[in-house]
Parts: C-alpha cells; structure tokens; sequence
C-alpha cells in the first residue's frame, strides 16, 4: 500500500536516485565520471561507482546514459561514441571499409567543435601517462578490439590501422604539416583508403 501524506492523503514519491535540490544531474553524474575514470581508468570503472561518486542511484545513471562507453565519450567531450562508429564500419561491403574509416575520421574531425575535444585528449595522453592509460583502455577495449573481433581480424592490424590514423590526425591538425593540413577530403580518401584496407583485407 502506498505511503499517504499531506492533506487530502495525496501520495508523496520522490522520483527514485534523484538528489533533492540538484539542478544539473548529468552534468553532476559527468564530474563524477570524470573523476572516476581518473582514478581507475577505463576498465575499472563501473557505472555504480559513478553512481555513488555523484550520491545518485545507478538507475538515474542509465537514465542519462546507455553505456559506459557513452557516458566516457560525454565525459571526455568526445565527439563520437563506439556505438555510432562501429555499425559506420561494419555496414556495407568489407572490401570498402578502409575508405569508410578514413571516410568517418576527416568527416568527424573536420569541424572545430568536435575536432577539439578530441585533439585536447590526444595531448593530455602525450603527456600524462594517467590520460594516455585511460585513452588507451577506451579505444582499445571499447572501440579497436569490438571491429576486430567482429570482422575476425588480428588485433594487431587494426591497432596499425588506427595508428596509421591517428599520425594522420596529429600531422594534419597538431602538426599541421602542409600540405597534409590543407588537403582535400577526397584526395586524402582515396590516397589512404587502400592502404588502410589491407590492414583489413591482408
């Protein structure tokens, strides 16, 4: 039977996990996962110890969040999740997919607001060995390995795939080594989609 309360036994419920008087919930659960990825990185963390670093229930957590994987990547202002990249990647013909990453990386990239984020990561896990271990874990165990295993490819090759990429990002954005820096999409695409490919393809 419900708890009845107040005048005329109207029933008083307080929404389950929420914190009375909170008026930025996620941003409050994404300062706490900040600090708990931090703290243990990647692997180690779980949603119910962000739950209890933010004084929510972990049921409020799911309710922001789907995934762990999600609440990292809006944690860290990045601009793309592993559930968005991944069907990019697996969807459509395999001889194609080296094209379709180079494809997504430029496209995802391009733009300031979300190469920032992104480029501002990089080089705090230059840096930082906390940040590159974290860093490390996510795209490894949540990004790299997920189209490994599915695609039935050594890990090794996609990681010097990624790498390949990721010099790519840091020559064109960090570097800014010309004329890498100021190519076209489509050049780029079609000078580094079939090298990318046969990491894929052997």
């Amino acid at each position: 039977m419900s708890t009845l309360d107040g005048e005329g036994g109207s029933a008083t419920r307080r929404r389950p996990g929420r914190r009375p008087g909170s008026a930025d919930t996620r941003g409050e659960i994404l300062a706490a996962a900040r600090r708990v990825f931090a703290e243990k990185g990647f692997d180690k963390a779980t949603v119910r110890g962000i739950a209890r670093e933010a004084k929510v229930d972990p049921a409020l957590v799911h309710h922001y969040f789907d995934t762990k994987e999600g609440m990292f990547a809006a944690a860290m202002q990045l601009p793309i999740t592993p559930d968005e990249i991944i069907p990019v990647l697996l969807d459509g013909p395999r001889e194609e997919i080296g094209e379709r990453l180079v494809r997504l990386i430029l496209h995802v990239t391009a733009a300031p607001e979300t190469r920032e984020p992104l480029v501002a990561l990089i080089r705090s896990a230059m840096t930082n060995e906390q940040a590159a271990g974290m860093f490390r874990e996510f795209i490894t165990n949540a990004l790299l390995y997920q189209v490994a295993d599915r695609l039935g490819v050594p890990h090794l090759r996609v990681e010097a795939g990624f790498a390949q990429m990721f010099g790519v990002i840091m020559g064109r954005y960090v570097l800014k080594l010309e004329p890498l820096a100021s190519a076209d999409h489509e050049e780029l695409v079609e000078l580094l989609g079939p090298t990318i490919q046969r990491y894929f393809t052997g």
